[in-house]
C-alpha cells in the first residue's frame, strides 16, 4: 500500500514505524526541514518538505495514487483541510487527527461535508481507556469476547491457588479448551510464554471456549463489587484531562484538576460542571498535600511532560493512592514506571497508531477489537490467502514478541490453536497483542502492496 503521512511529529513517526513493518510504501510530508531530516535518517521512508495544505504540493507528491493519507499535524483545521484536498485529488482514504473538544459533537458533519473517511481523537481515546481502567476494571469478567463462542475471564491468581508459583508450561487448568493469554502484573500487561511464572497479586486473563470459561468462572467466582472510585485527582488540564473529567463526573465521581495555565483553568471551569479546577503547580508537594492527595481513590498524571508524570506517580504512590495512571510517550520511561509497580501506564501514541492501523484495513478484515488496560488488545481478523499468517504452520511462523494467536473459528467451530495449526483463508482468528507490538503484528497481516483498501 502507498501511504502518505502529513506531520513528522511524535504521532506521525509512530504511525510510520508501525506501517513500515507491514510492508507499506510510506511518504512523510512536513514543513519543518529538521523533522523531515530526522525521520528520513531513522526510517526507510520517502520524505517531502512542503506545506501539504497547498494542492500543488499534494499533486507533486502524487497523492492521487495513494491508498491512504493520514494528516497528523498539530492543527485540527489544517488536518481537516489537507484530508479534504487529498480526497478531492483522488486519494482513496483519508484519516484526520482532530483533538479540540469543540469539534467532538460535530465530527459526523465535518466528515460529511469534507469527504474525510475517518477522524481520530487521540486525547479522547486515551481518556476513554483511563476511564475504563478506573471504573470498569473487571468489565471483561465472564463476558463474551466475540460472537463466535470465545470468552475471556479476568480473575486474581489467588482464586486458583494451584497456579501460583508455577510456570505456564507446568499449569493444567481445571477445564479443557482454556489458555492463559495475558497477565496483568503491577500495572503492566504481559503476554506470557511457557517459562512465565504466575505470582501472587497477578490478574489472569484466561481465554477459551465460552462453555469452558463459564465453568472456570464458577470455580473462581468471587464478589466483583470493587470499591467505587469516588474521588479522583488529575494533574494536567489538557484535552485528555478535560475528556476524562467529563466522563468521571457523569459517572458520579468527585474530580479535582490541577493546571498551571491560568487561561486554561478559566476554560475548564467554564466548560466542566461539578469539577474543582485549581490553578497551581502539581509538582509542588505542598499543593498535593493541601488538596488531600492521600485521600484520593485515584490519581492521574496527564501533564505535557513525561518526567513530571513520572515524578507525580511516585508521589501518589508514596501517599498511598490505590489507583495511579501515568501518561508517557517515551518507551524508556514506560520501563521506569513498570519497575515502580502498581502504576497503570498509558501511551497515547500506541493507542492512536493502533486505531489508524484498524481503519486503514479494508472492511471485513478486522471484525472486532477490545483494548485492555490501555496496553493490549484482543483483535479478531478474517484471514486472507495473501497474508503471511496463512503461509505456514504456527510453529514455523515468526510470531513477534507480544503477540498471541488465541483462538480460531473455522466452518462454525472454534478451537484453541497449537504449533501444528495452519491458519486458512476464511478463518476468523482472535489475536491478543500489546499495543506496542501493533506494527510488528502487521508483518503477519499485511498483503502485497498492490492490494487495494
Amino acid at each position: 500500500m502507498k501511504v502518505a503521512i502529513v506531520g513528522a511529529g511524535k504521532l506521525g513517526t509512530a504511525v510510520a514505524e508501525a506501517l513500515i513493518q507491514g510492508g507499506n510504501e510510506i511518504t512523510v510530508l512536513d514543513t519543518n526541514e529538521e523533522r523531515i531530516q530526522t525521520i528520513g535518517q531513522n526510517l526507510d521512508v520517502f520524505t517531502i518538505t512542503g506545506d501539504a495544505k497547498q494542492t500543488e504540493v499534494l499533486r507533486d507528491a502524487g497523492v492521487g495514487s495513494f491508498d491512504l493519507l493520514v494528516s497528523a499535524t498539530d492543527n485540527d483545521e489544517r488536518n481537516i483541510v489537507i484530508c479534504s484536498f487529498a480526497k478531492k485529488l483522488g486519494c482513496k482514504k483519508t484519516i484526520a487527527r482532530v483533538r479540540a473538544p469543540e469539534h467532538l459533537d460535530q465530527l459526523d458533519f465535518i466528515q460529511d461535508i469534507t469527504g474525510i473517511d475517518f477522524i481520530i481523537n487521540p486525547d479522547k481515546d486515551c481518556a476513554d481507556e483511563i476511564f475504563k481502567y478506573l471504573t470498569q476494571q473487571y468489565a471483561l469478567t465472564g463476558g463474551k469476547l466475540s460472537k463466535d463462542g470465545v470468552g475471556v475471564l479476568e480473575f486474581e491468581a489467588e482464586k486458583l491457588e494451584e497456579i501460583v508459583g508455577k510456570q505456564l508450561k507446568d499449569i493444567v487448568l481445571p477445564q479443557a479448551g482454556l489458555l492463559i493469554a495475558a497477565v496483568s502484573r503491577q500495572g503492566k500487561i504481559i503476554i506470557p510464554n511457557g517459562s512465565t511464572t504466575i505470582h501472587h497479586g497477578d490478574m489472569i486473563y484466561a481465554i477459551g471456549l465460552q462453555k469452558s470459561i463459564d465453568s472456570l468462572q464458577k470455580i473462581v467466582r468471587r464478589n466483583l463489587s470493587e470499591a467505587k472510585v469516588t474521588r479522583v485527582m488529575i494533574a494536567g488540564g489538557g484535552n485528555t484531562g478535560y475528556f476524562l473529567a467529563r466522563s468521571l463526573v457523569e459517572y458520579g465521581a468527585s474530580v479535582k484538576i490541577i493546571e498551571m495555565d491560568k487561561n486554561r483553568c478559566e476554560y475548564l471551569s467554564a466548560e466542566l460542571n461539578k469539577v474543582l479546577v485549581l490553578n497551581a503547580d502539581a509538582t509542588e508537594v505542598d499543593v498535593l498535600r493541601d488538596e488531600n492527595l492521600a485521600g484520593m481513590d485515584a490519581f492521574v498524571a496527564l501533564t505535557g511532560f513525561d518526567e513530571e508524570n513520572l515524578l507525580l506517580s511516585l508521589i501518589a504512590k508514596q501517599s498511598g493512592v490505590s489507583k495511579i495512571v501515568a501518561k508517557t510517550s517515551r518507551k524508556s520511561y514506560e520501563t521506569l514506571l513498570e519497575e515502580l509497580g502498581d502504576i497503570m501506564i498509558i501511551n497515547p501514541l500506541n493507542i492512536s497508531a493502533t486505531e489508524i492501523l484498524h481503519k486503514m484495513r479494508k472492511e471485513g478484515v478486522v471484525l472486532f477489537t477490545q483494548v485492555i488496560n490501555g496496553q493490549a488488545e484482543f483483535r479478531e481478523i478474517m484471514a486472507e490467502k495473501e497474508m503471511p499468517l496463512t503461509a505456514k504452520s504456527l510453529m514455523d511462523l515468526t510470531i513477534p514478541d507480544g503477540v498471541l494467536l488465541a483462538a480460531v473459528e473455522r466452518n462454525g467451530e472454534t478451537f484453541i490453536p497449537n504449533g501444528s495449526t495452519n491458519i486458512r483463508e476464511g478463518d476468523k482468528v482472535l489475536i491478543l497483542s500489546l499495543l506496542s507490538a501493533a506494527g510488528a503484528l502487521e508483518s503477519l497481516l499485511h498483503k502485497s502492496r498492490s492490494t487495494s483498501l
